[in-house]
């Protein structure tokens, strides 16, 4: 595959997802008067893990269209399809079965087909935690791990459907349960299936932590904060999957944002700072821009909130004025909010380079002033060195005798 079929293929997965994840939130507010059944996901726990998934095909788009040979892009490509399948799996039901009884055509049958999706996702986490940052596995001894991840996850994936007992997205029964001795034995094979997996995703998250104590180097720094936050979902996934937990609603779905969105914040990082795959300028524009577009958003439809408000109170009616006037208010913003914002992503991403601006900037400031020559030749020598960093630094410069010759001549 070309890199511009790669790439062409890589956000187009990307914008699926994110029609999938738009569906799943219009559902959300379509039902959001509605209350819920004790133990389904309330609608502000949908919310809250739909947008904490978002960042998962974004990631993954990056990696895979500058990088297309490399796995690690599609795992978080798949990744993401998983999330926003599954997501609209319990919004489709919450809305079907609950909201709007009847709207939907088979809300049971089409969020467990939908729900299935939760065997991919699991299936994907162990290898986001093997193949970091290469694509591939670290050591050869890690393939019957990978192997046994594929094996239980291709069983996972053609019985879990037929799981009897409750859903694993609601409270209804599933429609596609088996029935008997053969549903029995369902539930045991998909336990021990997911027992395996879960342990897969248990020793590579430990190993990225022996993994960082023998790297050096950029790997050492690449491996830092992803190390922390595999761990991180490791100890979540013991607290959640063999301790148990009670938590409402709300609360679950924090504690399952907040320990699975530090690892793609981790990698972002890596890529970022240690300029891991060598797209942190295309990742640099999307920081600047897409925070940017938020920010402005708020401004316009607060803007037009706000004036449509005051408009309201004093002359009872509506206005085109609050439009007009927030419309001019962000194309006033736009400038000074981008150097802002682009000040705050260098300083905090790209510190090297921002220093060495600030530098550039003080001497320049530093040339309209000074007239001793010798102590602009040493400010050049310090600015070449601290920008450049350059292992010797020298100046020559012409004698007036030459420069006399040279005229005459």
């Amino acid at each position: 595959m070309s890199r511009r079929a790669a790439a062409w293929l890589a956000w187009s997965v990307c914008a699926t997802v994110f029609v999938l994840f738009g569906l799943t939130l219009v559902l959300v507010f379509l039902g959001w008067s509605t209350p819920l059944p004790k133990g389904w996901v309330p609608w502000e726990g949908q919310i809250i893990t739909t947008v904490g998934f978002m960042g998962a095909p974004v990631l993954g788009g990056l990696i895979a269209s500058r990088r297309p040979a490399n796995l690690y892009g599609w795992l978080w490509l798949g990744l993401g399809l998983s999330a926003a399948l599954l997501q609209l799996a319990g919004s489709y039901a919450a809305y079907a079965l609950v909201a709007e009884p009847g709207s939907l055509p088979a809300p049971r049958t089409i969020a467990q087909v939908l729900g299935v999706a939760w065997g991919m996702g699991i299936i994907l986490l162990p290898f986001l935690l093997l193949l970091f940052p290469t694509g591939r596995l670290p050591l050869r001894h890690w393939r019957p791990v990978a192997w046994a991840v594929l094996v239980a996850g291709a069983v996972l994936l053609m019985i879990g459907s037929f799981s009897p007992g409750k859903s694993g997205i609601g409270l209804f029964e599933n429609p596609l349960g088996a029935r008997g001795l053969v549903g029995e034995v369902i539930v045991f094979v998909t336990g021990a299936m997911v027992f395996i997996i879960f342990g897969a995703i248990i020793l590579p998250a430990l190993s990225l932590a022996f993994r960082y104590r023998r790297a050096g180097g950029v790997e050492r720094q690449q491996l830092k904060w992803f190390a922390f936050a595999a761990v991180l979902l490791g100890a979540s996934f013991v607290v959640g999957g063999f301790l148990g937990r009670d938590l409402p609603g709300v609360w679950d779905a924090l504690f399952e944002t907040a320990t699975f969105v530090p690892l793609y914040v981790a990698v972002g990082v890596a890529i970022l700072r240690y300029r891991l795959y060598h797209i942190d300028r295309i990742i640099n524009r999307t920081l600047v821009y897409g925070s940017l577009t938020a920010m402005l958003a708020l401004v316009y439809f607060g803007g037009v909130v706000g004036l449509q408000s005051a408009f309201r109170a004093l002359t009872v009616q509506e206005s085109t004025l609050a439009i007009v006037a927030s419309t001019l208010l962000i194309a006033a913003l736009f400038s000074p909010l981008r150097r802002q914002v682009q000040g705050f992503v260098d300083r905090r991403f790209y510190r090297r380079k921002y220093d060495a601006r600030k530098t550039l900037e003080a001497f320049n400031a530093c040339l309209r002033d000074e007239t001793d020559l010798n102590t602009l030749s040493e400010d050049l020598m310090r600015v070449a060195s601290s920008t450049m960093q350059p292992e010797h630094v020298s100046l020559w410069l012409r004698s007036e005798t030459a420069q006399k010759a040279e005229r005459v001549g």
